[in-house]
């Protein structure tokens, strides 16, 4: 029985690793447990997400779509090789897979052929979707699959597991085909030699701020203001909003996580403040003067 790692245990195992962590909102608190148990624990599970672009992938993994709530998954391992934390717990990512295979990974024993579908993985796997295409020909950075290689290892580490703990969408439901473009045997090879070796240390500066995606953050202002439903919500703008309230432009009542017409009045403001003027000061962030409010207020901005 292995109860599922804190999630401050679970960052933490990550970084001691040598990988570098990017904590997406309230990733501790994002999960579908209203809808079943999680735990016990007993391995990890590889996926490819069939999309291109960090920041798209990061967000579909977190929200998910429609008939398939997020999170999609605990972490998104990008091409950069960093690991997004988009949520913790019982998670939209394995589905219904053969219990033979589990059986198998809970003994650590030679995987069976997936040949069934009738038995939860959302309860019992770790699950880690990775930025590819998933057809083939979409490449695999060396930085990613080591940050996959690393990823597996830590929490093989944590629990006592050794490399066969930890397996790929296609061996656990018959039909799937993630990941495509390098092979779990081999991957597993590397993980045990992992194993053998001590963590290395980080290779890329680590993010100690929170991350706001510029086309997130862009596309939640010009649909809000001014149009009538639900409007897009995005956890960023709660860092964005802070930011204006502490610039003394938005008032704090205001800070509700929509990027509605207040929050775009307050962000024109402090555009005009940085010296743009007429369209350029439209409340709509860009890079540039959304770089200088997270570089004053305390949030990394990524494309």
């Amino acid at each position: 029985m292995a109860p599922p790692l804190s999630p401050a245990k679970f960052a933490d195992v990550l970084r001691a690793e040598g990988l570098v962590v990017v904590e997406v909102g309230d990733w501790e608190h994002h999960n579908r447990n209203a809808k079943g148990p999680w735990g016990p624990m007993h391995g990890v599970m590889i996926h490819h997400t069939v999309t291109s672009g960090s920041a798209r992938t990061v967000e579909i993994c977190r929200d998910g779509y429609s008939g398939l709530p997020g999170p999609l998954c605990h972490g998104v391992i990008t091409k950069d090789g960093r690991v997004h934390l988009v949520g913790y717990g019982r998670a939209n990512h394995a589905g219904l897979g053969d219990g033979d295979v589990l059986r198998a990974v809970i003994n650590e024993t030679t995987l069976p052929t997936d040949n069934e579908a009738g038995t939860d993985g959302n309860r019992h796997f770790y699950g880690f979707e990775c930025e590819n295409l998933g057809d083939g020909e979409d490449p695999w950075p060396t930085a990613q699959l080591l940050a996959i290689e690393k990823v597996a290892a830590a929490i093989c580490r944590a629990h006592g597991w050794t490399e066969r703990s930890v397996i790929g969408h296609l061996e656990w439901h018959p039909g799937k085909s993630d990941p495509r473009g390098f092979t779990m045997a081999s991957m597993r090879g590397r993980i045990a030699k992992r194993l053998g070796a001590k963590p290395q240390t980080p290779t890329l500066p680590e993010p100690t701020k929170p991350v706001v995606y510029l086309s997130q953050l862009a596309a939640a202002a010009r649909s809000n203001p001014k149009v009538k439903g639900t409007p897009i919500t995005y956890v960023g703008v709660r860092f964005v909003e802070t930011a204006l309230v502490n610039a003394g432009l938005l008032a704090k009542v205001r800070l509700d996580g929509h990027f509605g017409e207040d929050t775009v009045a307050a962000y024109a403001a402090w555009q005009r403040r940085l010296g743009y003027r007429g369209d350029a000061a439209d409340g709509i962030p860009g890079m540039a003067s959304l770089t200088q409010l997270g570089d004053k207020y305390g949030f990394t901005v990524v494309a």
